[in-house]
């Protein structure tokens, strides 16, 4: 039952920015997904990554992260042979519970510090009112969902990473992972 829920957990946010698509704020209007430039998938898996590992950093808590990298995703209604997008979804549970009290208001006030621009805070519209915050960061063309599971099992922090629209280069092709 508790994989099962972890893997609702993680799924939702996944559905919800694939029909929201990203939220970055350059964008022309509200459905259309930034450019992130032009890319070869791995290239752009790192730039994730290193986004993800921003984020994990700026917790400043002891923890554990689950161990999961980032994917392929098409591109909104662009073609999916040319155009992709990267998530990356992750958790951090803290070595104690307690820990994450306040872990939400911080990142609130050091994401502009480090490039995002909070675009969201406050309780999501789940039954338990999870504390979520959303950022983008411009200049790396990503968006981060972040959500305070204070009501589960084991508080844990959800983090759902998302890029603009990558191109892939020429005589190249996606990668799917």
């Amino acid at each position: 039952m508790k994989i099962k829920l972890c893997a609702i957990a993680l799924a939702l946010p996944v559905a919800l920015m694939t029909l929201t698509g990203c939220s970055m704020t350059d964008a022309n209007n509200s459905n259309d997904i930034p450019s992130s430039g032009t890319s070869t998938s791995s290239d752009a898996a790192k730039e994730a990554e290193k986004a993800s590992s921003e984020l994990y950093n700026l917790i400043g808590l002891k923890g554990k992260a689950s161990d999961t990298g980032p994917g392929v995703k098409e591109c909104g209604k662009k073609d999916p042979e040319k155009y992709f997008q990267i998530i990356h979804s992750w958790s951090f549970t803290p070595t104690s519970p307690q820990h994450l009290e306040g872990t939400m208001e911080r990142l609130k006030e050091n994401l502009p510090k480090h490039g995002w621009e909070v675009v969201n805070y406050g309780p999501d519209t789940s039954r338990n009112k999870n504390l979520s915050l959303r950022a983008d960061d411009d200049t790396k063309k990503f968006s981060v969902d972040i959500t305070y599971r204070a009501k589960d099992n084991t508080p844990h922090l959800n983090f759902f990473v998302i890029s603009g629209c990558y191109q892939i280069p020429d005589g190249k092709k996606i990668e799917q992972f």
